[in-house]
C-alpha cells in the first residue's frame, strides 16, 4: 500500500459489514486511523449488537492498523455527535467522514407502511445529515482557530436514488435526497476546507444479495469478483484522502472496475414564451420539447 491516508482520522458509519467494513479496512491499509461505527442491526433495521463493529476493529488491529468501535445510532443527535467526539477523544482529530449506514424495507407503494417509509428515510437521510452536521461544526471551528483542515465527506447514494427502483420508493427517495444534500454541503462547506462527494455503488452486500443476478455475483473469468464490495473502496479512499484537491459536489457511480461521473438533472430543451401559457399551449410546447430531449434511463425493475 502507498500510505495515501497516513496521519488521517476517518469515521465510517455502517462499517461492521459489507461496503462499510470494506471501506474501513481499505482506509486502515492506507495508514488511516479509523472510527468504526455500526449499530449492529438486522437487514430491516431491528435489533442491535456491538459485534459487527468490534469484529471490524479486531480485523484492522490484526493487520497492524488502528481502529476504535462506536456503536451509537447516528440517526440521533447523541449518536451522531458522539461519533465525532469518539474520533477526537481517541485520536485528537477528524479528517474524513464516510456516511454509509442503511437498511431496507422494500414494498410496492400501495403496500408501503408509513412506519417503513419513516424508518428508511430516518436511517439513510437523517443518518447522513446528523454526522455531517457535527463533523462540519468541528471543521468550521478548526478553520476559525486558524487550523484549516483538508476535510473530506463521502456520502452513499445509489442508482435507485438517481433513476428510481420499483419496490423501493422509500429507499429511492432517501438516496435521491442524499445526492441533493451532497450538492448543498459541497457548496456550503467549501469555505471551511471541506470537500463533499457521493458514490452510487453496486456491490454484493446484505442489502443487495437478493436482487443481484447470480451471474453478476460470481468472479468474472474465475479471477475477478465483479460484485465484491472491496471494488468500491479504492475510490472512497482516494476521495477521503488529501489528494483530490478541488474535487467536490460530484456523484460517482462505481461498480466492479468501472467508475462513472454522473451528470443528472442538467437543463435540457427549453422554450420561453415571455408571457403566460394557456394549458393547450403549454401541452403542445412540452410535447415538442420532449421530442427534442434525450430519453430517460429506465427505472430499475421496470
Amino acid at each position: 500500500m502507498t500510505g495515501l491516508c497516513t496521519g488521517r482520522v476517518v469515521a465510517v458509519t455502517g462499517a461492521g459489514r459489507g461496503l462499510g467494513r470494506a471501506h474501513a479496512l481499505a482506509f486502515a491499509a492506507e495508514g488511516a486511523r479509523v472510527v468504526v461505527n455500526d449499530l449492529g442491526v438486522s437487514l430491516d433495521g431491528t435489533g442491535t449488537t456491538a459485534g459487527p463493529a468490534q469484529r471490524a476493529v479486531d480485523e484492522i488491529s490484526a493487520l497492524g492498523g488502528e481502529a476504535v468501535a462506536h456503536t451509537g445510532d447516528i440517526a440521533t443527535t447523541e449518536g451522531a455527535s458522539s461519533l465525532i467526539r469518539t474520533a477526537l477523544e481517541a485520536y485528537g482529530r477528524l479528517d474524513t467522514l464516510v456516511n454509509n449506514a442503511g437498511f431496507l424495507r422494500d414494498r410496492m407503494l400501495v403496500n408501503l407502511d408509513e412506519d417503513d417509509w419513516d424508518a428508511v428515510l430516518r436511517v439513510h437521510l437523517k443518518g447522513h445529515f446528523l454526522p455531517l452536521k457535527y463533523a462540519a461544526a468541528y471543521w468550521r471551528a478548526e478553520t476559525k482557530a486558524g487550523r484549516g483542515p483538508e476535510a473530506r465527506v463521502i456520502n452513499t447514494s445509489s442508482g435507485a436514488g438517481l433513476l428510481g427502483s420499483v419496490g423501493q420508493g422509500n429507499y429511492s427517495a432517501a438516496k435521491a435526497g442524499i445526492a441533493a444534500l451532497t450538492l448543498v454541503a459541497a457548496a456550503e462547506l467549501g469555505r471551511y476546507g471541506v470537500q463533499v462527494n457521493a458514490i452510487a455503488p453496486a456491490a454484493r452486500t446484505r442489502m443487495t444479495e437478493q436482487t443481484l443476478a447470480d451471474a453478476m455475483a460470481v468472479p468474472v473469468g474465475g479471477t475477478f469478483d465483479a460484485m465484491a464490495p472491496e471494488n468500491v473502496s479504492p475510490l472512497v479512499v482516494w476521495l477521503g484522502s488529501a489528494a483530490p484537491s478541488g474535487v467536490t459536489g460530484r456523484v460517482f457511480e462505481v461498480e466492479a472496475g468501472r467508475i462513472t461521473v454522473m451528470e443528472s438533472w442538467r437543463a435540457g430543451p427549453t422554450a420561453d414564451k415571455g408571457a403566460r401559457w394557456t394549458p393547450a399551449e403549454a401541452g403542445q410546447t412540452v410535447l415538442k420539447l420532449l421530442a427534442e430531449a434525450e430519453s430517460p434511463q429506465p427505472v430499475y425493475g421496470s
